[in-house]
């Protein structure tokens, strides 16, 4: 009669419950059937033939304990996967570590064990929570060294170094680590200036934080190393954003013409320096040309005086002659009025000067005219013998 029958428990003229020595006995007959024993016939005690015997009850019981037995050391059967650690504990308290692969400790209640992944990167999020978009505004905003309000959200990454320090040494690990984070990043945002945070301090500020939550972690003994941490935003808050872009603009303006007038500076100044170097030149050949003029004409008076005291009247008619060339040589025209007449007397010495040349063809070629050579005295015929003397010594 299967489990499954109806009348299973059942007597065919009784509707009372099922016998529970029959059920036993049945029991042990499909158990001694299982390894082959056969159940004896005997008589008394009030039990029928194939009634087990005490003998036939104490092996089946010593055989499902033995059964029972060899289930309990296999569960002491492990495995620890790549990339983690097993830690066993032994009535609670930490026994050793182990690493991957098939293991076994003593079963439960003696033993259990704890497998922690040292492999994996976790993340907490500071300031927001799965999406940029949700911000937790309570560890978002911070406040800067010159007392500005910023909106910053960041990520820290780590990973364990010390798998017993992070399961036995803190209640809650995730959580000490993003009480640390936020309570390092404050402090660095604290010592920091709105501007550098907000442009070209990310990193730094990324780095200092790093460092300062390592070394706040390992000051705990929690087990955990800080791989990275990732600035995802940093603004200031939504409330003063408009404020904000305007005192942007207007700090880029003051850049731009801080920048023009510097490159106006670098454009003026270098000529101005030019202009002033090339006068001090100027000036400084000048004062050279001046002391060694003046120098020339002292030694040319003293040379004319050493002979003006040997022949004063042959030099003074010299310096005569030299002091009229000079005049002459710079004037195209000269009038001379005669002590003896009242004749006034022009002498055209650019025209002279064209004719003691070569000839020229075209109008420049033309001859003066008469009147005023024949007015000419044997006087000034002297003087234009000696100006063309001077011209060829001069040439």
């Amino acid at each position: 009669m299967g489990l499954n029958d109806p009348q299973w428990g059942r007597k065919k003229n009784s509707s009372g419950p099922p016998d529970l020595d029959q059920l036993w006995r049945n029991f042990n007959k499909k158990l001694n059937s299982l390894f082959k024993r056969k159940g004896g016939s005997g008589s008394g005690g009030g039990e029928g033939p194939g009634a087990p015997t005490p003998r036939q009850y104490g092996g089946g019981i010593g055989l499902l304990v033995g059964l029972l037995v060899v289930l309990w050391i296999a569960s002491g059967f492990y495995i620890v996967n790549e990339g983690q650690r097993g830690l066993v504990l032994r009535f609670g308290k930490y026994v050793e570590t182990t690493q991957a692969g098939l293991r076994w400790h003593f079963p439960y209640p003696i033993e259990f064990v704890e497998t922690v992944n040292v492999s994996q990167v976790r993340t907490v999020e500071i300031g927001y929570r799965n999406n940029l978009r949700s911000k937790v505004l309570k560890e978002s905003l911070m406040l800067t060294d010159d007392e500005n309000i910023i909106d910053i959200q960041f990520a820290v990454q780590y990973i364990l170094k010390s798998p017993e320090e992070f399961l036995f040494n803190t209640r809650d690990p995730e959580h000490s680590v993003m009480q640390v984070a936020e309570a390092a990043i404050r402090e660095v945002i604290g010592k920091s200036k709105m501007d550098f945070v907000l442009y070209e301090g990310r990193e730094q500020v990324a780095a200092k934080a790093t460092q300062l939550m390592q070394e706040i972690l390992d000051r705990y003994k929690i087990g955990i190393a800080i791989s990275k941490v990732t600035m995802q935003n940093a603004q200031p808050p939504e409330q003063v954003q408009a404020a904000f872009d305007d005192a942007v603009k207007a700090g880029q303006d003051r850049e731009r013409q801080k920048n023009e007038g510097q490159a106006y500076a670098n454009d003026v100044i270098p000529k101005a320096k030019g202009n002033a170097a090339r006068l001090l030149e100027e000036a400084e050949g000048y004062k050279q040309r001046v002391i060694a003029s003046s120098e020339g004409e002292s030694s040319r008076f003293r040379q004319i005086l050493v002979e003006y005291n040997k022949a004063p009247v042959v030099t003074r008619e010299r310096l005569y002659l030299d002091t009229m060339q000079q005049i002459f040589s710079n004037t195209s025209k000269i009038y001379i009025d005669q002590k003896s007449g009242s004749n006034l007397l022009y002498l055209p010495l650019d025209k002279l000067i064209q004719m003691s040349g070569p000839p020229q063809s075209g109008p420049a070629s033309e001859a003066p005219p008469a009147a005023p050579q024949e007015a000419v005295p044997d006087s000034a015929a002297r003087t234009r013998e000696a100006f063309r003397g001077r011209e060829r010594e001069t040439r």
